[in-house]
């Protein structure tokens, strides 16, 4: 009786230790994120075949910006990429393996992917222009797929930051 105990105490405690030291969202965000959107984007029947996921990968990474673009990039998802680990993606994925243990495996081939970190947003409806950097500034109107022709000092650059705040304010809250 007291043998079973041990075995069951044994078997409690590997699968707390297993639970704590599963990969978070927060540790491996840019992965975790990415690949649950790419998942939510395919069709049942994609989601079956792993030789589809990758065509799908590849086509998806080509509108990808940013982190993203990186992640794909480090991934084999760009015709630049240098080298491929995308099997490592799809063949999970085929399986409706969770996007957490996805990244757990493809940090385990390639450490950097886990090392993509998403910026703080600024809050824009609680931030003072004029403290920002310009080249915060330039972030702000990338982000939002504008430019701003003709600006050439700081006040340019939030002039037309607050022209255009009242389309993509409403993305910040």
């Amino acid at each position: 009786m007291r043998t079973s105990h041990m075995v069951v105490l044994v078997c409690f405690l590997a699968g707390l230790v297993q639970t704590s030291l599963a990969l978070k969202e927060e540790d491996c965000e840019v992965c975790v994120k990415t690949v649950r959107r790419f998942s939510d984007s395919l069709d049942e029947a994609t989601k079956k075949d792993y030789k589809q996921i990758e065509t799908a990968f590849k086509k998806y990474c080509k509108t990808q910006k940013n982190k993203e673009h990186r992640f794909c990039y480090y991934l084999g998802g760009l015709e630049e990429s240098a080298t491929g680990i995308l099997n490592e993606l799809s063949k999970p994925l085929s399986w409706s393996m969770p996007a957490e243990k996805i990244c757990e495996k493809l940090k385990k081939k390639d450490a950097q992917i886990c090392d993509l970190r998403y910026e703080k947003q600024i809050d824009l409806n609680n931030v003072d222009l004029k403290k920002l950097k310009v080249r915060d500034l330039k972030k702000i109107l990338n982000d939002w797929d504008e430019s701003c022709d003709g600006c050439l000092e700081k006040g340019d650059f939030i002039k037309r930051i607050e022209e255009l705040k009242p389309k993509y304010a409403h993305n910040e809250l």
